[in-house]
């Protein structure tokens, strides 16, 4: 999404925009998603500066690191962008910035559910769709 701060009215302009996340280097080997990112941005100037509110929607995919099993990752956030609108450089690319905010969310351990109980460590059965006749030691 690119702003032209020399373009923005004084009461503000609202984008929108949809990104498809390998075009934004977003797919790693934990998460995948299942469409596009949807951006909603409230662009604001003032003075010499450029305030963006960037609402950003998607549903990523990712395997539990407990029980292997596949589940859904909602992503829902909103992101404050702050930037200086200089006259040499008027249009601000704000992709990067989007991209990291929503990369600092990925989990380090993808979990189903907190109380994920994981796979048996003798017979591999996953635990969260009933024991196992495993005799614990």
């Amino acid at each position: 999404m690119k702003i032209d701060a020399l373009r923005i009215p004084p009461e503000g302009i609202n984008l929108q925009e949809e990104f498809w996340p390998a075009d934004m280097d977003l797919e790693t080997q934990v998460i995948s998603f299942r469409g596009p990112l949807k951006a909603e941005a409230a662009v604001e100037k003032i003075t010499n500066a450029v305030s963006v509110m960037v609402h950003v929607v998607a549903t990523a995919q990712s395997t539990c690191s407990r029980c292997l099993e596949e589940f859904e990752i909602a992503i829902d956030k909103n992101i404050a962008l702050n930037y200086s609108s200089a006259r040499e450089a008027p249009v601000i690319d704000i992709n990067p910035d989007i991209r990291e905010e929503i990369i600092l969310d990925y989990p380090m351990k993808p979990l189903c559910r907190p109380d994920c109980k994981g796979l048996c460590s003798h017979c591999g059965k996953n635990l969260n769709k009933g024991g196992c006749n495993c005799a614990t030691t």
